[in-house]
């Protein structure tokens, strides 16, 4: 039985939220207004207080619902989850332990040295699979009397025409943004257009791509320096990429080990034995 089985309408719910403590009713289960209160941010306004408490209600009812047809047809060995709940019990028990001991004794620190090492002997595994990019965007109000000033500075490597770049467009400009200094993922680009990364490069001209929209917003793209797939990332761009890589090298170690240790210590505790 569900005391509300279609909730018809935030009009209903907000009536209904002010007759009483139980809200729903599925079965023999029942939701409390406190339980609603738990969820519900305080200080929201009523339409949008109503609205969640319709969607907490309707996806309440639809978990017991669910559950109470899988009872009904289910087999008692389907039904059955005592293997299942003490396998998860096991699996969950052992990883919070390796939690636990990998957090006690891993180093995670890594030297350049290290980074350039790893990097160095294993470059194949850096081969770029989309093009790497340096660039600075501009969206604009396309007839923007300062416009070209700043497309103009943004063209330039001195590093003076790039901050005045930046205070122009700090007043006049929907936004600057400049990754000069690093190497980008072109689709990182091509979201700020947006469209496809090979649709954006496909439009560039002499290192722009440049669109203006419907709404008559300009976006400019200046693209002094780009790495194309199939070469090598650098190692700037792949760096954290390998610090990372490491560090969980460094975590399966310590748990291939854990596990190597236990198991010796088993055997030679009498609690490990191969009839």
């Amino acid at each position: 039985m569900i005391v509300l089985p279609v909730l018809p309408s935030c009009r209903a719910i907000s009536s209904f939220l002010r007759g009483g403590e139980v809200v729903a009713e599925v079965g023999g289960e029942k939701l409390y207004r406190s339980d609603l209160d738990k969820v519900i941010p305080r200080g929201l306004p009523a339409d949008d207080s109503t609205f969640l408490a319709k969607q907490y209600i309707n996806t309440w009812a639809t978990e017991l619902v669910f559950l109470g047809i899988a009872e009904e047809q289910l087999s008692k060995s389907e039904k059955d989850v005592t293997k299942e709940l003490e396998d998860y019990r096991k699996s969950l028990l052992k990883y919070r332990y390796e939690q636990l001991y990998v957090n006690e004794r891993l180093d995670t620190s890594v030297t350049d040295e290290m980074v350039e090492e790893y990097y160095n002997a294993h470059q194949d595994k850096f081969v770029l699979s989309r093009p790497l990019v340096k660039a600075r965007f501009l969206s604009i109000s396309a007839d923007s009397p300062a416009k070209d000033q700043i497309r103009k500075r943004m063209m330039s490597s001195d590093v003076e025409d790039l901050v005045e770049a930046d205070s122009l467009a700090y007043s006049s400009a929907l936004k600057f943004t400049t990754w000069s200094d690093r190497w980008i993922d072109v689709t990182a680009l091509a979201r700020e257009f947006p469209m496809d990364y090979t649709v954006m490069l496909a439009q560039m001209k002499n290192s722009w791509i440049e669109q203006t929209d419907t709404l008559g917003v300009a976006r400019l793209a200046y693209v002094p320096e780009m790495m194309q797939k199939g070469q090598v990332a650098p190692l700037e761009y792949s760096a954290q990429t390998i610090r990372d890589i490491i560090i969980s090298a460094r975590k399966q170690a310590l748990i291939s080990t854990l596990e190597q240790d236990l198991l010796n210590d088993a055997r030679e505790n009498g609690k490990f034995v191969i009839h």
